[in-house]
């Protein structure tokens, strides 16, 4: 199998663009070629840029902004104007493009708002009886199950397992063309896809919990294989 090249978007803060090395371990460890997205407005440069990658993850980010319920609370930042934009035009060249993708926290967020969906900008004000879901607040894992019959249950199994969790917000409605793929213990939404399996949105994070959450990588790297 030749190995796809798959684009990562990256952080922005004070004009500054980072990006976690773990999500590049991980793309290489599912067989793929990390290759770093620049934060970019000109859609002629991202068009050029997702013209030489086969697949997309989305990484997290601070607080989502578009499809907002609710006001954001004093422990969470909006992302950068310039990122949301940029991550905005990676996601629906992509989409254009039926090329697979991988959205991670913010980025399964962004997602299901660009599809219609709303999210909640502070869950646990919310929602009576949600947990902790942001380690920032003292969470720092969570039960998660995958819904049955979907795409995420065939990577993750259907048996509950425990996953990280950094969020304050969280889909309080599913984007159009989307499905919930699976939920917390509490019930929040941690998981969403679309019918053929080509999106995937999961709220928590899998470069940090590799070795039992490879799978959603290896599943991005196989159908971006198959474009290449």
């Amino acid at each position: 199998m030749k190995r796809p090249l798959i684009g990562i978007t990256t952080s922005l803060k004070d004009g500054k663009q980072e990006l976690d090395a773990r999500y590049a371990d991980a793309v290489e460890a599912a067989g793929g070629i990390p290759v770093v997205l620049p934060t970019t407005t000109d859609p002629g440069v991202a068009e050029a840029l997702v013209d030489l990658v086969q697949g997309l993850v989305i990484t997290g980010g601070p607080a989502i902004q578009e499809g907002l319920i609710g006001s954001l609370p004093d422990d969470i930042k909006p992302t950068d104007a310039r990122r949301s934009a940029s991550d905005r035009l990676y996601l629906e060249l992509h989409r254009r493009r039926s090329a697979p993708v991988l959205g991670i926290c913010y980025g399964m967020q962004l997602i299901n708002a660009v599809a219609g969906g709303t999210i909640h900008a502070d869950v646990q004000s919310a929602l009576e009886g949600t947990g902790v879901h942001s380690s920032e607040r003292g969470g720092t894992s969570h039960a998660f199950t995958a819904e049955p019959d979907t795409w995420i249950a065939k990577l993750l199994g259907e048996e509950p397992r425990s996953v990280n969790t950094y969020h304050i917000q969280a889909l309080a409605s599913v984007g159009q063309g989307f499905r919930v793929a699976g939920r917390a213990d509490d019930g929040v939404i941690e998981a969403i896809e679309n019918e053929d399996g080509s999106v995937l949105g999961v709220q928590f994070h899998p470069e940090r919990q590799v070795t039992d959450l490879l799978p959603l990588f290896k599943h991005l790297v196989a159908r971006a294989a198959d474009r290449s």
